[in-house]
Parts: C-alpha cells; structure tokens; sequence
C-alpha cells in the first residue's frame, strides 16, 4: 500500500479558496491515477478529480470550473485547487491512488465554509 497524507483543509469564507495537497510515499507516484474524493456528514464518499497517470483529468459536475486537480510527479504530489468554495463544499476530502491491485487512501482533511 502507498501512504497519503492530505495538507491544506480548513476553515474557509463562501467565495474563497483553498488548495489541498496530499503527498504519497511512492517512488513509482508517476504511475499511479489520484483522485480527490469527499464526504460530508451522513452522505456516501463521492468523486471529486481525478488525474490519470497520463495526466488526464476529469470532474464531478458539481466543481468544474471551480476545481482543478494536477500533479507534480517530481515531488510525488497530487493538488486539488478549489476557488468559489460554496456551503456545498463542505467535507471531508480524501486523497485516493490507483495502479493495478494498489488502492490506497489517505486519512482524509476537513474543509469547512462559512456563509
């Protein structure tokens, strides 16, 4: 299993920002597919983004255009970029890696708007 660590959550005005990070203990990160995903209180964990190891991306409807998933291999870290945070948003968001047999998940960190 890979190790994740997720970075960046907090409280946040509706209308802001916030950038998470999640670092991975893999030295073979360029390989694997991330995914943002998140759960909110007493709803299933849902998809956020998610980056193929290619670099492709794709988005639950919901956040396109305010969210933006990338990667920066060299540092074996997957971001998730989130602007207009709106009282949907809050959650907790989990980092997930992919190859193969391998799915990993992090322990998660929570981000919380106010209106």
């Amino acid at each position: 299993q890979v190790q994740l660590v997720e970075s960046g959550g907090g409280l946040v005005q509706a209308g802001g920002s916030l950038r998470l990070s999640c670092v991975a203990s893999e030295i073979m990160f360029s390989l694997y597919a991330m995914g943002w995903y998140r759960q909110a209180p007493g709803k299933q964990r849902d998809l956020v983004a998610r980056i193929s190891a290619s670099g492709s991306t794709n988005y639950a409807d919901s956040v396109k255009g305010r969210f933006t998933i990338s990667r920066d291999n060299a540092k074996s870290t997957v971001y998730l970029q989130m602007n207009s945070l709106n009282p949907d948003d809050p959650a907790v968001y989990y980092c997930r890696g992919e190859r193969g047999f391998v799915d990993s998940w992090g322990q998660g960190t929570q981000v919380t708007v106010s209106s």
